[in-house]
């Protein structure tokens, strides 16, 4: 049997790494749950923010902690773009066409990064990456306690921008009944794009908060965004709550399934409670029963 600290230490860093799990699934949720489209460029528009945090730092000297500032501002306005002037007329509103739209632009972000980074892994050298912080008799990574934090910050914003603003109101309106919203006044297709922007703006400060301790490769997103849809189903298709809890779930099972199977087997826990919750309770943790 294992002693206590080292299960303590493993349940920890699950936690830790669940949050930041929670941080990018929260756009996921938003434009897969709320507006019932998949985004297939999820993934690949993570990398593109993790690699525009590189160039931050590098070329720039910013510190993570202080581009993700301007770069939440950067990629809100490219989501808010990208959607209205790429994937909003390509698709012609037709939910099918979004799939192959959003396929065909990860695999265009994906290429792209790749001939402008080619393959090499990068990363960040920042002076408190090996830093720890003492509790009991825990020694936690400052980075991970950091994103750990920031992820209830996010979240809680967002859950405040979704029930109690106007917008939130109408991305709500809008995935319930879109045509009743239109009839009311409310501009569809700009509520679209403000929630393709807040899930691009979540996935800008999820990757200031993972570049100081993660390594990033023109596919590092694709490992990312298949636990995003596990924990965006896990935790009901539209939940702020449910996307939190859940990636807090997925971090634990994946860090104890590690420790006690070997870190190759370790995801095979997230999908066995994923098929779990499935049978018990289809629409999620948090979601409507139907």
């Amino acid at each position: 049997m294992l002693p206590i600290d080292i299960f303590l230490s493993a349940l920890a860093n699950g936690l830790m790494t669940g949050a930041v799990y929670a941080l990018v699934a929260l756009g996921l949720t938003l434009v897969y749950g709320v507006l019932h489209i998949i985004n297939f460029a999820h993934g690949a528009t993570l990398t593109a923010a993790m690699y525009a945090v590189w160039v931050a730092h590098d070329r720039f000297g910013l510190d993570p902690y202080v581009a993700v500032f301007p770069l939440t501002v950067l990629f809100f306005a490219l989501g808010y773009a990208l959607q209205r002037y790429v994937i909003g007329p390509a698709s012609h509103g037709s939910d099918s066409n979004i799939l192959l739209v959003t396929l065909g632009l990860s695999i265009l972000i994906e290429n792209a990064l790749l001939a402008g980074f080619r393959s090499d892994t990068r990363s960040i050298d920042v002076p408190y990456g090996f830093s720890v912080v003492e509790i009991g008799a825990l020694f936690l990574s400052l980075p991970k306690v950091i994103a750990f934090a920031a992820s209830f910050v996010v979240a809680g914003l967002l859950w405040l921008l979704m029930a109690h603003t106007d917008i939130g109101k109408a991305i709500r309106a809008v995935s319930r009944e879109k045509t009743g919203a239109a009839l009311s006044g409310i501009h569809v297709e700009h509520v679209y794009a403000v929630t393709f922007g807040l899930g691009a703006a979540c996935l800008a400060i999820a990757a200031a908060l993972l570049m100081p301790t993660f390594l990033v490769n023109p596919r590092v997103g694709n490992a990312f965004v298949l636990v995003a849809f596990t924990i965006v189903v896990l935790g009901g298709m539209g939940s702020v709550a449910g996307a939190l809890l859940g990636g807090l779930i997925i971090g634990v099972v994946e860090s104890l399934s590690g420790l006690y199977f070997g870190e190759s087997l370790g995801q095979i826990g997230i999908f066995l409670i994923f098929i779990l919750v499935l049978l018990v309770r289809p629409s999620g943790l948090f979601g409507a029963r139907a």
